[in-house]
C-alpha cells in the first residue's frame, strides 16, 4: 500500500489518481455525472477498502496541505466567475444564508443528532457545526457542467464560499465552549466571526486590486505576460495571510479571486490573451486539486465506522437533505425581496447543497485533535458527503431542467 512519506512514493500516488482521474472523469462526460462523484468512487476502489492501492490518513500534513489549497484554488478561481452586477442585487441573500442559514442547520442537526444518536449536547453541536457549511469544490465543478440562471448560479456558490468561514467559526466557538465549561459571553461567537469574516473582506480585496495592477496593462501591468502565475501567487498568498491573522483564509481567497475576476468594473480589465491563459490554467489546476481531494478522501473511508453507524447516519442525512436545508433557505431569503426570488429558485437552493471538502476537512481535524466521540463525527460526515455528492450533485441537471432555472429558459431583468 502507498502511502505520501517519501517522494518516490508521493509521485507514485500522483501518477496513480491523475491518469485514474483522467480516465473517471471522461467517463462521466456523457451522462453528465458530476466529475467528483466518480473521483470519490475511484478513491473508495484505490484504498483499503477495496484494492489497497494508496492510504493517507485524513490527519496528516500531506492530507491537510491537499485540502486547503485544493479549496484555495477552487474558491479563488470559482470567484473569477462571479460577477458585481450581480452580487449588487443578491448580497443580501448571500449574507443570510452564509449566516443564518448556517446557524439553522447547524442547531436542526444538533438536535437531530442528540435524539437520535444519544450523543451529548456539545458533541451534538459539535456534528451540526462541521456539516453545516456548503461545499464550493463540488458545487463550482458542477455548474460548469450544468449552466443555471445566472444570479442563481452565483448566490449558490457565493454562500458556498462564505459559509465556510461561517461553519468553521462555529466549530472553534463550540471547541471554545466545551474548554470553558459553557462559560463564554454571549457577544464573543458574533464578535469572532465579524472579525474573521471583515478581516477576510479587507485581505481578499486588496490582494485581488495588487492582482489586477500587477496584471493590468492599464494599470502597472509589469507582469501582465505573467496572469497566471500572479493569480495562483494571489490566491495562496490571500488563504495564508488571513489565516494567519486568524481570519478566514477561504473568504480572503474567494473574495480575491472576485476582484481580480472583475478588472473592468475598476477600468483595470485584462489583454484578451492574458485573460485566456488564466482561464485556461485555472480550468487545469483546479481539475488536478478536486482529482487530489476526492479521490484521496475516497481512500480514507472508514467502512467499519460508516456501517456501524449506518441506519442512524442515513437517517440524520435524510433530516439534513429534507429539513435543514429548505428550513436554512427559507429563512434566509425572504430578507431579500429586492433579489425577487420565485418559487422555482428557492426550490433549486434547497436541493443543490452538497457536503464536502470543509466538512471533511474540519471532522479530520478533530479527530487529530483527539476529540472524545469526533469518530462518530468523521462517519456521518463522510455518509453526508457520499450521499449528497452522489444523489443531489448528480440529479442537478435534471432537477435544474425540471424547475426550468437553466440558463436561458428564462427572462432575467438584471
Amino acid at each position: 500500500m502507498l502511502q505520501m512519506d517519501n517522494w518516490e512514493h508521493a509521485l507514485t500516488v500522483l501518477i496513480v489518481v491523475i491518469a485514474g482521474g483522467l480516465v473517471v472523469g471522461k467517463l462521466t462526460e456523457k451522462p453528465r455525472i458530476p466529475d467528483v462523484a466518480a473521483y470519490l468512487v475511484y478513491g473508495i476502489v484505490i484504498g483499503p477498502a477495496v484494492f489497497h492501492l494508496v492510504q493517507e490518513p485524513s490527519q496528516s500534513q500531506v492530507n491537510q496541505l491537499l485540502l486547503n489549497m485544493g479549496a484555495t484554488l477552487i474558491l479563488f478561481d470559482g470567484g473569477r466567475s462571479v460577477r458585481f452586477s450581480v452580487l449588487r442585487r443578491v448580497w443580501v441573500s448571500i449574507v443570510m444564508l452564509a449566516t443564518i442559514g448556517v446557524l439553522v442547520t447547524a442547531f436542526v442537526m444538533c438536535i437531530a443528532a442528540h435524539y437520535i444518536l444519544g450523543t451529548s449536547w456539545i458533541l451534538s453541536l459539535l456534528l451540526g457545526s462541521v456539516s453545516a457549511s456548503t461545499d464550493p469544490a463540488t458545487l463550482i465543478p458542477v455548474f460548469k457542467r450544468v449552466s443555471i440562471v445566472p444570479r442563481l448560479q452565483q448566490t449558490v456558490e457565493s454562500e458556498s464560499a462564505f459559509n465556510d468561514a461561517t461553519g468553521a467559526v462555529l466549530v472553534f466557538t463550540v471547541l471554545g465552549l466545551a474548554a470553558a465549561g459553557g462559560h463564554v459571553r454571549w457577544y464573543e461567537p458574533i464578535w469572532t466571526f465579524a472579525e474573521s469574516a471583515v478581516i477576510g473582506l479587507v485581505i481578499g480585496a486588496a490582494l485581488g486590486l495588487l492582482s489586477l495592477w500587477l496584471v493590468s496593462n492599464r494599470a502597472w501591468g509589469i507582469f501582465h505576460e505573467y496572469g497566471s502565475i500572479v493569480m495562483l501567487a494571489i490566491a495562496l498568498s490571500s488563504y495564508q495571510i488571513a489565516s494567519g491573522l486568524g481570519a478566514s483564509g477561504f473568504m480572503a481567497a474567494f473574495t480575491a479571486g472576485v476582484v481580480s475576476g472583475n478588472g473592468k468594473a475598476v477600468g483595470w480589465s485584462f489583454a484578451a490573451h492574458t485573460e485566456e491563459n488564466i482561464h485556461h490554467f485555472g480550468n487545469s489546476i483546479t481539475l488536478i486539486m478536486r482529482m487530489l481531494i476526492f479521490v484521496l478522501l475516497g481512500t480514507q473511508v472508514d467502512f467499519g465506522l460508516v456501517s456501524k453507524y449506518l441506519w442512524v447516519g442515513l437517517t440524520l442525512v435524510l433530516i439534513f437533505i429534507v429539513i435543514a436545508r429548505p428550513l436554512a433557505v427559507v429563512s434566509s431569503v425572504w430578507a431579500d425581496p429586492r433579489a425577487k426570488w420565485r418559487r422555482n429558485h428557492i426550490t433549486f437552493m434547497c436541493w443543490v447543497r452538497e457536503t464536502g471538502v470543509i466538512p471533511a476537512a474540519l471532522s479530520g481535524m478533530l479527530v487529530a485533535k483527539g476529540i472524545p466521540g469526533a469518530h462518530v463525527i468523521s462517519a456521518i460526515t463522510f455518509l453526508a458527503i457520499l450521499l449528497t455528492i452522489v444523489i443531489q450533485a448528480s440529479t442537478t441537471g435534471f432537477v435544474a431542467k425540471q424547475l426550468g432555472v437553466l440558463d436561458g429558459t428564462e427572462q432575467e431583468d438584471y
